[in-house]
Parts: C-alpha cells; structure tokens; sequence
C-alpha cells in the first residue's frame, strides 16, 4: 500500500509517513519490542504488571503529548509513540486476563467492539479513515486511539488464538503472516485500501508479538533462545538504524513529487473484494477451529477445555518427583504464603504473591517440560486453577484454598 492508495488529495502537512514497505518493517519491529521489552521489565527485573502498566501510562502521556503538538511528521518522535503504545496496549489486555481474570475470548469481543466505534465515530466527525489525511489535532487523536485499540485487540486475539490452538513460537508466526499476505493480495487486487490498511495494522500486532515470542524462546520449547533482553536490544537497535535512515533519507515523507495515480477499481471490484475478505476470515476460524479439536497441552490461563489435567492417578509428590528439589521447594514456598495470605484475608497481598508463582513457573517451563511432560501438565493445569481462584473479580476464600491445597500436596 502505497502513498496515493491510501487517502485522498495532497497530505504535505500529514503527520504519518507513508505508507510503503518501511513503514511496515518498522511497525513490526516496533511490535516485536514492544512485547519482548515489556515481558523483560515485567518479569525478569520483577517490577510486576500493575506497576509497569502504570508506568507506561505515564510514560504514554508524556510521549504522546509531545507527538500532538508537533506540526509535522517526525520519524523518531512519531516511531517512539508506536512503541509506546504497543507496550501500554498489551499490558492493558494482559491485567484484564491476568489479574481480572476477563477470558481473552471477552476482551478480544470488547476490544473488537470499542475499536468498531472508534472508527464509526471517527468517520462521522471526519468522513475519511485514511491516515494520510491526518492534518488536524481531532483527526490524529483518533488515529492514536485507534492504534491503541488495535494493539490491545491484536494482544487479546493473539493469545485468545494460542490459548486455544496450543500452538507455540514459530507455527504461530505462520497464522498472522498468512494473513497479512492474504489482505495485501486482496488490495493489489482491487479492496479498498484503508480497509485494507487497518486489517493488515491489527494483524502486525499478533505477527510481531509472536515473532518476538519466537525468538526469546529457549530452543527446547522450539524457539531461538536468545532471551527477551537480548531480543529487545536488537529490536531496538533495529528500530533506531531504520529511524535514523528515515530521518535523513525522507523516504518516508509525503511530498507532491512522489505522489502517484491513484488507483482506478470501482466500486464493484470493492465489493468483490470485500467478500473475498469474508472468505479469507472464515476459512482462518475453521483453520484454528480445526486446530483447537487437536490434542494438545494448554498455554494459556483461559477455561478452555482441557486445561486442568486429571491427578487421580498421582500419590502426592508425585507430580514433581524428577523436578529439582529446589525449583519445587520455590514453588512450594509461594504457594503456601499465598495461601497463608488469603487465609488472612489479605487478598491484594495474595494476588501480587500469587504472580511470582506464575513468574518462576513460566521461567522454567522449557527445563520442567523436558524432564517430565506429564508432571508438567498436571502442575500447569492445577496453577492455573490456582490463578484463577485467586485474581477472580469475586474471589471465594473457599474456591482459593482448596485450589492452593491442592497445589500443595501435589507438589508433595
């Protein structure tokens, strides 16, 4: 998608560059830093996922203000707001699953849902979605909104799409790319190109995201093993060469001179096109229907089925008979204090408790998995039951305890 396909009339005063293979290689990669340097903060340095959310919230104020009262397009500035906002836009859609414990198929409803009325209400005010024709203070409001929206829609339906699919790093990859190629056809062929631009914007969300999941994986959970911090300081440094070229080539600016025809398909070809749309979406849900029918073990904190393997079969202990001892003597000690915080009636203090299991858990989870996959899978399942009855909206000291003592005694 070119400049004169997306938009109309001349945009020398735009505030978004073109639209051309940079702008897509660089909002990926920004895509891919914003999820691996936000998991790096939250997890490795330990901040937690309240506090980094509300630390990118301020830190979102503070950039986006500065990208407003610019007058025109500045790649660094404007570049910086799109990292900012996939990381405010993930940690959003993460507290709604990890600490609400709002199912992913809901939040990526919601999302859905709000970032349909952004654009309609953006519409009726404007009457255009193009980004080129970002030129007023109202119109670059709404865009920045509805990038925001898109990045938490793309986060929630990523993983809502792993969760139920089992998937993991690299396959996952191929869902997002598939289709972002399938939209891209579907414009070179005639689909209107700002509905053609905003599917492919939302898909490079999911696409980045596991692309960065991919890389930070270690190798016996199928992925390249270099770590989140290692994966966010290439990215980054990716992202700074790509700006620093953008910034003295201009290769991204609109300008009268390199502005060309704009495309001749009528109205027809737009519909056709859209049904074509149509057709791709539902053959990718029967793909991940498909998928979902498969056996395979959960990845995620969601109620699918399947989630919580059976232990009737296990004596206590048992589960974690060839794990370190230390490693199940960590988890041990924070399960019982998280239990022994909810016995008190300190919920709050359970919750925060409660994610460094989820933490150390996810951290080991390639060595745990290749010592004893069945073990793993049965102590998978009951921390998330764990996790669940802790970060419900209306927590059951009951349901708690119960889910905590289980935990305890499997892991002996």
């Amino acid at each position: 998608m070119t400049n004169s396909q997306v938009g109309t009339g001349r945009r020398m005063l735009s505030k978004v560059p073109e639209v051309t293979v940079w702008f897509w290689v660089i909002k990926i990669l920004c895509t891919t830093v914003g999820e691996s340097f936000a998991d790096w903060i939250n997890m490795t340095l330990g901040v937690g996922l309240g506090l980094t959310a509300a630390l990118f919230t301020v830190i979102l104020a503070a950039v986006l203000g500065w990208q407003l009262r610019l007058s025109r397009y500045v790649p660094f500035v404007y570049w910086l707001t799109v990292v900012v906002l996939s990381v405010t836009g993930t940690l959003y859609t993460d507290i709604l699953t990890d600490n609400l414990s709002v199912p992913l198929v809901v939040s990526t409803s919601v999302f859905a849902a709000v970032l349909a009325v952004v654009f309609a209400v953006w519409f009726m005010r404007e009457r255009t979605l193009s980004i080129h024709s970002i030129i007023t203070t109202p119109r670059e409001v709404f865009y920045w909104l509805a990038v925001l929206v898109t990045f938490a829609l793309g986060t929630a339906a990523g993983d809502w799409t792993l969760s139920v699919t089992g998937w993991g790093p690299g396959v996952s990859v191929l869902l997002p790319a598939g289709l972002i190629a399938a939209v891209v056809l579907g414009w070179r062929l005639g689909a209107n190109a700002v509905l053609a631009f905003w599917l492919a914007y939302i898909l490079t969300r999911p696409l980045g995201a596991n692309l960065g999941d991919w890389l930070a994986s270690p190798t016996a959970d199928h992925g390249l093993g270099l770590g989140t911090a290692l994966t966010s300081v290439l990215f980054l440094a990716a992202i700074l060469a790509t700006v620093v070229y953008l910034t003295r080539t201009r290769a991204d600016v609109i300008s009268a001179q390199n502005t060309s025809a704009a495309r001749d398909f009528t109205p027809a070809r737009e519909r056709l096109m859209l049904g074509y749309y149509a057709v791709v979406a539902v053959l990718a849900g029967a793909l991940v229907a498909w998928a979902a029918a498969q056996p395979h073990a959960s990845v995620g904190g969601d109620d699918e089925p399947g989630a919580t393997a059976s232990t009737s079969d296990l004596a206590p202990g048992q589960a974690g008979a060839h794990f370190p001892s230390s490693d199940i003597a960590n988890f041990r000690a924070i399960t019982q204090d998280t239990l022994t915080k909810v016995q008190a009636g300190q919920q709050n203090d359970a919750k925060s408790r409660i994610k460094d299991l989820e933490t150390a858990w996810d951290r080991d989870q390639d060595t745990l998995q290749a010592i004893d996959s069945k073990s793993w899978t049965v102590i998978d399942g009951q921390i998330d039951a764990a996790l669940k009855a802790v970060r419900a909206s209306k927590p059951d000291p009951i349901t708690e305890s119960q889910a905590l003592t289980t935990l305890l005694t499997t892991l002996g």
